[in-house]
């Protein structure tokens, strides 16, 4: 019974939430009928005389005084409206009425999701101490003499920014290089051709090297820079591993045996790394994925520590090439962790897996009719948990903004790191049906949910405002750098502030000119009645008079 009495009074419900919808229209000009019709027994005729004879015995002051009042008081409301604004993103008549004029109407209150939704990106920003505007070596990126050399000889381009490669000498001569260099002749001419800035000095400075001793760095100079295949940068790196592992194994062994000799032992070890991962970058340049990833997996098994390098990106890439979304899902499992730092690879990873179990049946038409279904949800929070992360990349992966090559060095959540991922990832989005279309549809709902001003951040911490400063000096002038999409102002702050200039204006005006504003109201109040007149005129001149006297006398 109470199961029944409750599907009552919901049907009930939702009958009254029909009929304001769609038959207020109606009601309005039963309403109007009937205030016709009883217009001689409530004496509206005389009640409107009366009233247009103390509207004529106003002054142009009231007037004035009337339209200044109406000013300053949206004025005020407009002040509010705007503070309100800039302290929590959002309208205060717009919050009053979906918050409390919506839920009487049958709408849905979201109050309690999004307060849920908060606190945890409280307590996600609390965890997160990152840099705002840290730079991170790109995973993923392109070998210098293979690859963005070619693009210069065929475009008269240059891909990569001073900015970007002298952030790459640094890395060089952190990773590949130790106090202890001088006391090797070759090591010591590397150590030096680190800090040239001509690329020909450079190379010829690692063949000098290679002239006195088989030197990995030197291989690794030649490699990158030299070599203009990927084939040959991979001979060239299998050279390097060779030396590489001689000298790790040698240095593992006296590694204890003093500060010096710690130092030593990890630039070897960072070289050798490098070395490994570079060759898995081969591998799978050449088509070679199940190899490329296999050699990712040995080399993360064997230095577990050294997340510097970010190689589970690079694994990723390949096993989504390879289709293995299994394995995919298993290592985002490991490291999509609140701890970890998050990059665009992790987040929009997680979302096209997420997608990839819906997108092939969705439809914005049947969503809209039917609800979203758990599973679409939950792929459309992903969708949001990413764009909020990396606001960039849906229009790379969109294709509305073109590519180009991707840097050395990308900017969490800026636009370097959105070509860096797009760059390798479109195809696996494109791979997925479905899979662009749901990210078309949902990823600008992401910006209705982020806090304004930008210091608040709902799933991460808050978006940076370095960023496009430091992804200019890193993405080459030819590049239109992308730009954090801005909150636009409310309606009602628009709505108010030109209320409040048009009163403030009506209130000038009629002090300045009292006579031509008052003939100008009387002729405004004519013509907006003139309808209405016209109207009440075609019906009595169609009724019986008989009718009208029977109705007014009821």
């Amino acid at each position: 019974m109470a199961e029944a009495g409750t599907g009552f009074l919901e049907q009930l419900k939702s009958c009254i939430v029909w009929s304001w919808t769609y038959l207020w229209t109606v009601w309005f000009f039963i309403v109007l009928f009937l205030v016709y019709i009883l217009r001689v027994p409530l004496k509206i005729n005389d009640n409107l005389s009366t009233v247009s004879m103390f509207l004529n015995t106003l002054t142009p002051k009231f007037y004035v005084a009337l339209t200044g009042t109406s000013s300053l008081i949206s004025g005020l409301i407009l002040i509010f409206e705007w503070w309100y604004f800039r302290k929590y993103g959002t309208s205060f008549i717009e919050q009053v009425s979906v918050s409390h004029l919506r839920p009487l109407l049958g709408g849905v209150d979201n109050n309690s999701s999004n307060n849920a939704n908060s606190s945890n990106g409280d307590s996600d920003s609390n965890r997160q101490s990152v840099s705002e505007c840290k730079v991170w070596r790109n995973p993923l990126n392109l070998f210098r003499g293979a690859e963005y050399n070619r693009y210069t000889w065929v475009t008269g381009r240059e891909p990569l920014t001073y900015y970007d490669m002298n952030l790459s000498a640094q890395d060089h001569q952190t990773f590949f290089t130790c106090d202890s260099d001088h006391l090797r002749p070759a090591d010591a001419i590397m150590q030096k051709a680190w800090r040239e800035r001509n690329p020909q000095a450079r190379i010829s400075a690692a063949h000098e090297a290679l002239e006195i001793n088989e030197c990995a760095t030197a291989y690794i100079l030649l490699a990158e820079e030299e070599a203009t295949t990927i084939a040959e940068a991979e001979k060239l790196f299998k050279q390097a591993l060779k030396a590489g592992d001689g000298c790790y194994r040698r240095s593992q062994q006296l590694q204890h045996h003093g500060s010096q000799y710690e130092a030593q032992h990890r630039r070897d070890t960072n070289v050798l790394v490098y070395i490994k991962r570079r060759l898995a970058m081969c591998a799978r340049r050449l088509g070679r994925t199940r190899e490329a990833v296999k050699m990712m997996r040995d080399l993360m098994k064997e230095f577990p520590l050294l997340s510097m390098f970010n190689i589970h990106e690079n694994l990723l890439e390949a096993l989504l090439e390879l289709q293995a979304y299994a394995d995919v899902q298993a290592v985002l499992a490991k490291y999509d962790d609140i701890s970890l730092p998050k990059s665009a690879t992790i987040c929009y990873t997680a979302a096209l897996l997420k997608a990839r179990a819906v997108s092939d049946k969705f439809s914005p038409e049947a969503a809209s009719r039917r609800g979203l279904s758990t599973a679409e949800m939950n792929a459309v929070e992903a969708i949001h948990r990413a764009v909020e992360f990396n606001p960039h990349v849906p229009k790379y992966l969109l294709e509305m903004k073109s590519l180009i090559l991707p840097p050395e060095h990308i900017l969490k959540r800026g636009d370097s790191e959105a070509i860096a991922y797009a760059f390798f990832h479109l195809a696996h989005w494109k791979r997925v049906e479905g899979a662009l279309n749901l990210l078309h549809c949902t990823w600008e709902g992401t910006f209705r949910m982020i806090p304004y001003p930008l210091e608040k951040g709902h799933l991460f911490y808050p978006y940076p405002i370095c960023t496009e400063t430091a992804d200019r000096e890193l993405l080459p002038s030819f590049h239109e750098v992308s730009v954090y999409p801005k909150k636009e102002l409310p309606f009602f702050i628009l709505f108010t502030a030109g209320l409040c200039s048009f009163t403030a204006m009506l209130a000038l005006l009629t002090h300045q000119f009292p006579e031509l504003m008052g003939v100008f109201a009387k002729a405004f109040l004519s013509t907006l009645f003139a309808p209405l007149n016209f109207v009440m005129e075609k019906v009595e001149s169609i009724l019986p008079s008989s009718l009208w006297h029977q109705l007014t006398r009821i």
